[in-house]
């Protein structure tokens, strides 16, 4: 009961949180983070009691596919020379170098305990530089190489940090197997991944009610990582392609009641599980404590040799990168950065979830029966890691921006939204002329909606008609606005009367829920 309790609390801080990020500028996943740290500390909270091998397959999938549905395979191609680079490249890099590090100092420490310390500190977490990026407003194409890199980087870490964990517990390892094992984990999932995203594209085609549409989609992560991971396979890209695919292969056009209830829902779930995964992040910093106990302190040099070859190695590598993306860039798709855009990329790697997952997971025993070599001091450093990406990176990011005079690309993103708006209403003028010609439709109801949409190009465009057009157009446009205002008046007074024919004795709640819901979508166009 008190695990229920404590779990509770956590997702209630996950609310409360949202509008405190927003007002104070501290991104979500920090604030969670601090909020556990704070529990932990308290002695009449209990410490939380999770199974760390639950941990990856319920936190990560959905956080990732919720990230995922929001790009496209077209925008990962683009970037692909940011993944490889990386995702892939740095990873590896940063693997060895903690690796190296680690076995420096701590002597007696195996060789395969150190590349799972390190691959398990390498991959900065999607959720939380995402997360942090939109607080401080970000250009798009930053967003996108730390999605990128975010939603990728974790298969290339888990992959190494399996083959160093079984080394360490099997005491055998060859280089050889080691390179067909993660060449089979990628064609398993990227398989797994297809093959569900088509299964629920023929089945959700099937299904009528927008609810259960979602509720499909809701399964789909955990399916794609579970089989993954069962075959063998990264379920991490697994839910990464599958996301993808179901990205390309979008709903009709015309059903908005889903595209309605499953942005709501994905919102709303990817609200609760950041909040759980980052508070989950300081609440288990009692259980590393009480782990190590007194020699903590011990620990803390290691920690910070670790910390500084993880933040300074990303700078070294990023610098380098940027350059050979603008010299060999060959268009706008492969999204060059200048040295601010790439300082502000190497402060954004932040470690989170995967990294505390993993770190957890080591097994506490070898075969043989002897305990897991430096167990202890590998959670504890990867921690440190962590909380110090979190908090020193996160809370000091938008004071970066500032001070490097970072233009956010909000002019280059509003004008794009007005481009495309521009797009669909031209389209839409387009298809009213199709209409005409072929049904006849009354010449005063084409003008009136010719005029409605020429209006909404104006309001969006100015500078695309003359000055008078605009004057006309903005005039119409408030008598349109003030009609919407009296029709949304008149939308308001229907629902209350279909709530008060709710309430009443006899009546059939189905039915006055029905009668809502499409009231509701009425006041959802505009």
């Amino acid at each position: 009961m008190a695990q229920l309790s404590l779990l509770f609390l956590v997702l209630l801080a996950s609310v409360v949180t949202m509008p405190l990020a927003r007002r104070s500028g501290v991104p979500q996943p920090v604030l969670m983070t601090l909020i556990g740290i704070v529990m932990a500390l308290v002695p009449q909270i209990p410490n939380v009691s999770v199974n760390p091998e639950l941990i990856l397959p319920l936190v990560l999938p959905p956080l990732i596919f919720a990230v995922a549905r929001r790009s496209s395979v077209r925008y990962f191609k683009a970037n692909i020379r940011s993944i490889l680079l990386l995702a892939v490249a740095l990873v590896i890099v940063t693997t060895t170098a903690v690796a190296g590090t680690f076995s420096m100092l701590v002597p007696g420490a195996p060789v395969a305990a150190a590349v799972a310390l390190g691959a398990l500190v390498s991959p900065p977490d999607p959720v939380a530089a995402v997360a942090v990026a939109g607080s401080v407003g970000l250009p798009r194409r930053l967003v996108a190489v730390l999605e990128s890199e975010g939603l990728f980087n974790d298969v290339t870490a888990i992959v190494i940090y399996s083959l160093a964990v079984e080394a360490v517990v099997d005491h055998d390892f060859s280089i050889e197997g080691a390179a067909l094992r993660f060449v089979l984990s990628a064609v398993v999932a990227v398989v797994v991944g297809v093959a569900l995203g088509w299964a629920n594209t023929k089945l959700a085609g099937l299904l009528d009610d927008p609810t259960q549409q979602v509720a499909l989609n809701l399964l789909v992560p955990f399916a794609a990582y579970a089989l993954a991971e069962e075959a063998h396979g990264s379920g991490v890209l697994a839910v990464v392609v599958c996301a993808l695919y179901l990205a390309d292969r979008a709903a009709d056009a015309d059903e908005v009641s889903y595209r309605l209830v499953g942005n709501a829902f994905w919102e709303i779930v990817e609200t609760l599980v950041t909040g759980v995964a980052f508070g989950l992040i300081g609440l288990e910093l009692a259980t590393v404590l009480a782990d190590v106990k007194d020699s903590w302190r011990g620990m803390l040099g290691d920690t910070a040799a670790v910390i500084a070859v993880v933040v300074l190695l990303r700078l070294v590598w990023l610098l380098p990168a940027a350059w050979v993306s603008r010299r060999f860039s060959h268009g706008e798709e492969d999204n060059p950065v200048s040295w601010r855009e790439t300082l502000v990329l190497w402060w954004s790697g932040m470690r989170g979830v995967a990294t505390v997952a993993l770190a957890l997971a080591i097994p506490l025993t070898v075969h043989g029966g002897g305990t897991f070599p430096e167990r202890a001091e590998i959670i504890f450093v990867a921690f440190g890691v962590v909380l110090f990406t979190l908090l020193v990176q996160g809370l000091t990011l938008p004071w970066v921006v500032r001070l490097l005079g970072l233009d956010t690309g909000s002019d280059a993103h509003e004008k794009a939204v007005r481009e495309l708006w521009w797009r669909a209403a031209k389209a839409g003028l387009v298809r009213l002329g199709e209409l005409e010609r072929a049904d006849e439709l009354p010449a005063e109801l084409v003008e009136r909606l010719r005029e409605r949409q020429h209006d909404r190009l104006a309001r969006l465009c100015p500078e695309k008609y003359e000055e008078e057009e605009a004057l006309e157009a903005k005039q119409r446009g408030q008598k349109w606005r003030e009609a919407f205002a009296v029709e949304q008046e008149m939308i308001a007074a229907s629902r209350r009367e279909v709530l008060a024919a709710r309430s009443e004795a006899g009546s059939d709640p189905e039915v006055a829920d029905q009668v809502l819901r499409r009231l509701d979508l009425q006041s959802a166009r505009k």
